[in-house]
């Protein structure tokens, strides 16, 4: 077991995303900072996004978002991208825009589940 047996998510209904119910994850390494991630969803445009954590603090405001590979159920092992207690935000790599929930470029997630480590980048 790692020194940081388990990460607990619950975020509340803001600006950011919606309300999404406590979730506990078991990380199998310890979690560390992460930049950008490729995402390759139905409802999104592929590609590679820089993400950062988002916080209630001064009504929203970026913090550095997190990665851990964490067990699941389901696939055995899974990869956790995390941010603050308003989840985490992306914007598509290249944009020159601040972080901005107001932004139609930028959206808002409670947290991501990606099958694949090779579509994590560390952060700094």
């Amino acid at each position: 077991m790692t020194a940081y047996e388990y990460i607990y998510i619950e975020v509340e209904d803001n600006e950011n995303c919606d309300y999404m119910p406590m979730q506990v994850y078991e990380p199998q390494a310890e979690p560390r900072p992460v930049s950008r991630v490729l995402l390759e969803e139905p409802d999104r445009p592929h590609g590679v996004y820089e993400v950062t954590g988002w916080s209630s603090e001064g009504d929203g405001t970026p913090l550095e978002a997190m990665y851990a590979p964490v067990s699941d159920s389901g696939q055995a092992r899974a990869h956790l991208i995390y941010g603050g207690d308003w989840g985490v935000r992306l914007k598509p790599v290249g944009s020159d825009e601040e972080w901005d929930v107001e932004s139609p470029n930028q959206f808002g997630e409670p947290y991501l589940i990606l099958l694949d480590d090779g579509a994590i980048e560390p952060g700094d």
